[in-house]
């Protein structure tokens, strides 16, 4: 589990902007014109059509899209009743999590309201602004009248996502793992410890599937549920045992299934020994699950295990569900989440874990054996196929069940929109950081005795990312880590002054590389004191499994070192970098932006083929454009003639590329104006290129820090393609996430060199 700073906590939330969300235009505002259509006088219109036929208001407005994710502050994660104003980071985040994972847009709605009664009256009017409600950290028994109320008096979708949320992950988990064990549902016996919102929801959902009530047996702080309680809701009640039972440890004699959904370490691990063959366990409490899972898997070495937890397998995440789940509803305006959709979902869910496994995910786990089986029973929560698989399968049930007021006919093109809506980029860095922490790799950073780096190295550990070794003078090291409150345990510190034979041995191996490139034994030792060439040995020589340098020094200077002691990589002429610029349209890479100045025509088709290979390292497939201020040979130049000679030769050397140019950059990017202008090129019917190849630094040097600055891009890189080994240059004065997200791209560059 992440290892969290509090003021980290604080200052990422509080930095300007203030919280995590923001409203965006959607429509341009720059002119009188804008203005007038924007607002009066030309917005009278849609509101004369929306009062003609209030179903315009999906056309005419954002509500189709648009999710109120609401709650009192009564059962906020954890933390118990701490108010509304309190619980609103928490819904902030909710509402970023919708527009990730499915993008969906989201207005937080925090109310001072205890009273059900009034709290249904203000969400109930609530209902012309948005398209679904997300109701979040409600209380029980409160939470059960809540929905229930609002589900008869509302048109729109709803769901609690704590009721049924884990209700639908747990339920696609249970399917399989029965189904790996060859049980049945409907003969298991079951006993759940918690009896909230979310074990009430999950019961319901598992008699729904099959489960027999007879076979449940459920405690709750008080005891085990039963007749003879008056202290509960209906709801609850409806779950009391007829059986006398009255420990946990009596009903776990022969169960097949234990769902926990209460607190940490209730579970005795010798109460394992008594369930059945196979025993099923669910433990689900956050952070610490109701027993130990390595604890769990010694005691009963056939157990299948599953916990609320990343760093285990069978992780029951929510955001498996609630994105894609309100993403069906929405596509075809549902009124409702009904129980067809939420058993859809469940059925989808359960269907993907047991279809191969893509590259991708098994390079953001960093497990090259995930297949349908005890350790995987459900998707892994960046799984790219989730938005394809459960929307879908949502929106039909919604249609099959009446419940629909839009109906899909063309599915293919739906699950382009999907994809579409997502982008890539929503995830790329999510996966990259993900392999990453799967294996862990040693990074040397050779300016270390700066803030940025140090800050950088303190998350990578503790983010189990990277093994930061960091170069530099002690003293001066821990000066700046005590004066900002930085724990450096974990990390290596390397004085380089220090290590005299180490460094005469990299001088030796130094000058024996470059005796005949003009480099003396004296220089070579000179050299070694500095620490780019001192990093760039230990990378060499295997004592560092990647290099990150560039924080304080212009690039050129910053690049020499390695390019002297580690080289390029077979077959490679010469290195290019490459910026990702992370756009909501999508991930777009752009080179080659720092190394090659003014490259010849053949030279820029190397920059293509190592450009393609990147790319590619990122899961995704480029679409190359060759960048000009000349479309197709419609402007005479040196520049364009220099773009349209190395199109033709890429081409020739790289058959399969998606390639096409000289183009200017607007038509690359614009698959409208591709098709209606150049409908001959392969772009045009590939929707547009992802990659573009500028023709020199300058042009390409310029674009990437336009976007980054005004643009409302999120850039990461320059990643430096061609090295033999991972060595990464950062741009000057990079921010403590850039080196983050470069350190994670170095380390799976890492993974995979070796």
């Amino acid at each position: 589990m992440l290892k969290i700073n509090k003021q980290d906590a604080l200052d990422y939330h509080s930095q300007n902007p203030a919280g995590k969300i923001e409203v965006v235009p959607t429509k341009p505002v720059s002119t009188q014109l804008d203005l007038a259509l924007a607002y009066s006088p030309g917005v009278a219109e849609p509101c004369l059509a929306i009062a003609n036929n209030k179903d315009d208001v999906y056309k005419y407005t954002a509500k189709g899209n648009l999710v109120a994710v609401i709650s009192n502050g009564t059962a906020v994660l954890g933390l118990g009743n701490i108010g509304p104003e309190a619980s609103k980071p928490v819904m902030e985040g909710k509402g970023v999590l919708f527009k990730k994972f499915a993008g969906i847009d989201c207005f937080d709605i925090e109310i001072d309201a205890t009273d059900p009664d009034e709290f249904i009256r203000i969400v109930k009017a609530l209902e012309p602004t948005f398209g679904g409600i997300n109701l979040e950290d409600i209380k029980a028994p409160e939470c059960f009248r809540i929905e229930t109320a609002l589900r008869e008096q509302m048109n729109i979708p709803l769901m609690h996502d704590d009721q049924h949320g884990t209700a639908i992950i747990t339920s696609a988990a249970l399917l399989n793992a029965l189904e790996v064990v060859g049980k049945k549902i409907d003969e298991i016996k079951l006993v759940v410890s918690g009896a909230g919102a979310a074990a009430v929801s999950c019961l319901r959902l598992y008699l729904a599937l099959g489960l027999k009530l007879e076979n449940v047996v459920v405690f709750d702080k008080d005891g085990v549920i039963n007749e003879k309680r008056t202290d509960l809701a209906p709801l609850q009640m409806q779950f009391a045992t007829k059986r006398t039972v009255s420990t946990v440890a009596e009903a776990m004699q022969g169960a097949d299934v234990f769902l926990g959904l209460s607190a940490a370490n209730v579970l005795p691990a010798e109460l394992l020994l008594t369930m059945a063959d196979n025993p099923i366990v669910f433990a689900l409490a956050n952070p610490n699950p109701e027993i130990a899972y390595d604890l769990a898997m010694s005691t009963r070495p056939d157990i299948i295990m599953a916990t609320g937890r990343s760093d285990h397998p069978n992780q029951v995440n929510n955001v498996l569900g609630f994105p894609y789940i309100f993403r069906g509803a929405l596509d075809v305006r549902a009124t409702e989440i009904n129980e067809e959709m939420k058993l859809a979902a469940v059925k989808a869910l359960a269907e993907l874990a047991k279809e191969p496994v893509p590259d991708m995910v098994n390079r953001a786990y960093g497990d090259n054996t995930l297949a349908f089986g005890r350790t995987y029973l459900i998707p892994k929560p960046l799984d790219p196929r989730l938005i394809t698989a459960v929307s879908p399968a949502v929106a039909l049930a919604a249609m099959e069940s009446g419940v629909a007021r839009v109906q899909i006919t063309d599915w293919t093109a739906y699950e382009d929109e999907l994809r579409g809506r997502l982008g890539v980029n929503q995830k790329l860095m999510n996966r990259i950081t993900s392999a990453a922490r799967s294996n862990p790799k040693r990074i040397v950073f050779p300016e270390a005795d700066t803030y940025k780096i140090l800050k950088a190295a303190t998350i990578l550990h503790d983010e189990g990312i990277a093994k930061p070794i960091l170069l530099g003078p002690l003293d001066r090291i821990q000066t700046i880590a005590d004066a900002n409150n930085l724990d450096l345990t974990g990390c290596e510190i390397i004085n380089i002054l220090n290590e005299d034979k180490q460094r005469n041995e990299y001088a030796e191996m130094l000058f024996r590389k470059r005796q005949r490139r003009g480099l003396t034994l004296y220089e070579s030792q000179r050299l070694l004191r500095e620490r780019n060439y001192y990093g760039s040995m230990m990378l060499e020589t295997g004592a560092a499994d990647a290099v990150i340098t560039g924080l304080t020094k212009d690039y050129s200077k910053s690049i020499v070192p390695s390019l002297q002691v580690i080289g390029v990589e077979d077959g490679v002429k010469r290195v290019a970098s490459m910026y990702i610029i992370q756009h909501k349209k999508g991930p777009f890479f752009f080179a080659d932006t720092t190394v090659n100045i003014d490259p010849t025509a053949e030279e820029m088709v190397d920059i293509i083929g190592l450009t393609a290979q990147a790319v590619r390292f990122f899961d995704t497939e480029p679409r190359v454009a060759v960048i000009s201020y000349s479309n197709f040979g419609s402007n005479p130049g040196t520049l364009p003639d220099k773009a349209r000679r190395a199109t033709e030769l890429a081409k020739a050397r790289y058959p399969e590329l998606i390639l096409d140019g000289e183009m200017q950059a607007n038509t690359a990017l614009n698959p409208q104006l591709l098709q209606e202008q150049y409908p001959f090129s392969v772009l045009a019917e590939k929707g547009g290129a992802n990659t573009l190849i500028f023709p020199n630094v300058i042009s390409g040097n310029i674009a990437y820090k336009v976007l980054q600055e005004i643009g409302g891009a999120e850039v990461i890189g320059p990643v430096l393609m061609g090295m033999r080994k991972p060595v990464h240059i950062l741009q000057l004065g990079a921010s403590v996430r850039e080196i983050v997200n470069m350190a994670a791209i170095a380390v799976v560059d890492a993974q995979q060199a070796g």
